[in-house]
């Protein structure tokens, strides 16, 4: 899929006008950035952790999963508490995907606190 479908098939989903028009690239490059982010310790809260996983729910929804492997590994190897659900991306296959399960094991600040809050550490 080329980035024209691309964004056409985020604009017929609803996402917002800065998602469709960045496209592909924009996707796989925020995902890179957020998976740097928690390498380095994720610096907000909660909320925008779970708006950031939303972004990875969005890249397997138009089947770019191999584009961002390398980042999934990435993102695997610094999650702990891999029992715990902290968000629940829509899933068009039924499986639960990984980047749902667990935090980053750095997590501090704002995160931990809005983790601890909802009794997830």
């Amino acid at each position: 899929m080329n980035d024209e479908p691309i964004a056409r098939r985020l604009k017929e989903l609803g996402y917002p006008e800065h998602v469709w028009r960045a496209g592909r690239a924009g996707l796989i490059a925020r995902w890179r950035a957020f998976v740097e982010e928690v390498e380095r310790g994720y610096p907000l809260g909660l909320e925008e952790y779970r708006n950031d996983l939303d972004v990875r729910a969005i890249i397997a929804r138009l089947g770019l999963d191999a584009e961002v492997r390398e980042f999934d590994q990435r993102l695997e190897r610094m999650l702990t508490a891999r029992d715990k659900r902290v968000w629940e991306s829509p899933s068009e296959a039924g499986a639960a995907p990984f980047w749902d399960f667990g935090y980053p094991s750095n997590a501090a600040g704002d995160l931990l606190e809005g983790l601890k809050a909802e009794g997830l550490t």
